[in-house]
């Protein structure tokens, strides 16, 4: 069994300060965009959290995420082309898996602010309905 490297370990926030975006060229930025483009449709998403378990053959997510056979199909040629997930071929199945782990640190990430967001908004809201209250 292979031994990860330091640089495996390394988080999403190390990476970040390591290749600063703000010194990215407007190409790198443009590939940036085409990953998120990827992860912005919610099947896309589904399915990407369904493989976090584990490596999974079509019909299994199709189970578990209660979408069409076309439409993963579809999804999985486009996670597999942007190198968000590998496909495997096991015997007569072929198994996808995330390609990179990280993805999960980076949902997390994402999470945690609108989480934030979310917090926030909610304050607000009490404010105002107090605010409305007391007239």
């Amino acid at each position: 069994m292979p031994t990860k490297s330091p640089k495996d370990s390394v988080s999403v926030q190390e990476r970040v300060e390591e290749y600063s975006v703000s010194q990215l060229t407007p190409e790198a930025l443009s590939l940036m965009a085409d990953f998120f483009k990827v992860l912005s449709e919610v099947s896309r998403l589904q399915i990407v959290c369904c493989l976090k378990a584990g490596a999974k053959n079509v019909s299994e997510i199709i189970e578990e995420t209660a979408l069409g056979q076309a439409n993963v199909s579809k999804h999985l040629k486009i996670l597999t082309q942007a190198g968000v997930v590998a496909r495997e071929q096991r015997g007569v199945c072929v198994y996808y898996r995330i390609a990179s782990p990280f993805l999960f640190e980076l949902c997390d990430l994402v999470c945690d602010a609108l989480t934030v967001q979310m917090k926030q908004q909610s304050a607000q809201l009490q404010q105002l309905s107090r605010l409305r209250q007391n007239r």
